[in-house]
């Protein structure tokens, strides 16, 4: 059975390649959203298997979207993706839950492995 994604990025042309790739993987993307407002609205609506988390969005930061992920006992596995490589950031996203961490830019290679092996570990 295909995995259900939500897509979370604030810039349209990143979900573009993200829903592509994963597609192409045989994932179901069942959501899009360009706001941490939405991303918390939509997967708590959706119950989605995997969520791919943009950190820096316009209203929150991924990291946040996790804390409330986390309160909410969210099940999903949440990808974060973000320009950012600092240790810390990966290392709260980490500690907040995420299973996975991608720095920009990616190969949708790089995109899948992560999700696949979320469910694995």
């Amino acid at each position: 059975m295909a995995k259900n994604v939500l897509i979370v990025d604030d810039s349209l042309f990143m979900r573009a390649v993200i829903k592509d790739a994963l597609e192409k993987a045989g994932y179901q993307v069942v959501g899009e959203a360009a706001t941490g407002e939405a991303a918390i609205d939509l997967a708590l609506e959706l119950n989605p298997d995997v969520v791919t988390l943009d950190n820096i969005l316009p209203d929150m930061v991924g990291t946040d979207i996790l804390k409330v992920y986390k309160q909410e006992k969210l099940p999903a596995k949440v990808i974060l993706i973000s320009a950012v490589g600092q240790e810390s950031v990966i290392e709260e996203g980490m500690s907040l839950g995420a299973s996975a961490y991608i720095v920009k830019p990616f190969t949708s290679e790089q995109l899948v492995q992560s999700i696949e092996k979320s469910f694995t570990s």
